[in-house]
């Protein structure tokens, strides 16, 4: 029986001294956290693969005919000149003056600032706000 042990530790001790260690090091994949750059593009389209969901409010980029891009060049020359219009009446040769003015549902309020002129423009139904600055000269 002590023979077997003294063997069996022999033969231990001879194979772990045969054993290499070797020392694990962590990479990580995804760019994202520390990963190779070179790695994004195969990421994103193995994520794209995968992807099960459609995009049902998606653009599309359809040519237009010819007449539906003269129907759009033609209605934006017309709101062009109303706009114009409206400006004219209500400014006159004047330009911008400072103050609050209502053109329907749109509130476009003017105020001087530091930097120049601040136009607020608000869509009281929809409550869409645009906000413009220009810079003095």
């Amino acid at each position: 029986m002590k023979k077997i042990k003294i063997l069996l530790f022999f033969i231990a001790s001879g194979i772990s001294f045969l054993m290499h260690s070797q020392q694990l090091v962590y990479k990580p994949i995804n760019p994202v956290f520390g990963g190779d750059t070179f790695n994004y593009q195969w990421m994103l389209s193995s994520a794209e693969a995968q992807n099960k969901f459609t995009d049902e409010n998606a653009y599309s980029f359809e040519e237009q005919t010819e007449l539906e891009s003269f129907t759009e060049t033609l209605n934006r020359q017309l709101l062009n000149s109303l706009s114009q219009d409206l400006f004219q009446q209500e400014f006159g040769n004047a330009g911008l003056t400072v103050g609050t003015y209502v053109f329907g549902s749109l509130v476009v309020d003017i105020t001087p600032t530091t930097g120049g002129l601040f136009i607020n423009i608000l869509d009281t139904t929809t409550g869409d706000q645009t906000q413009i600055n220009i810079p003095n000269n």
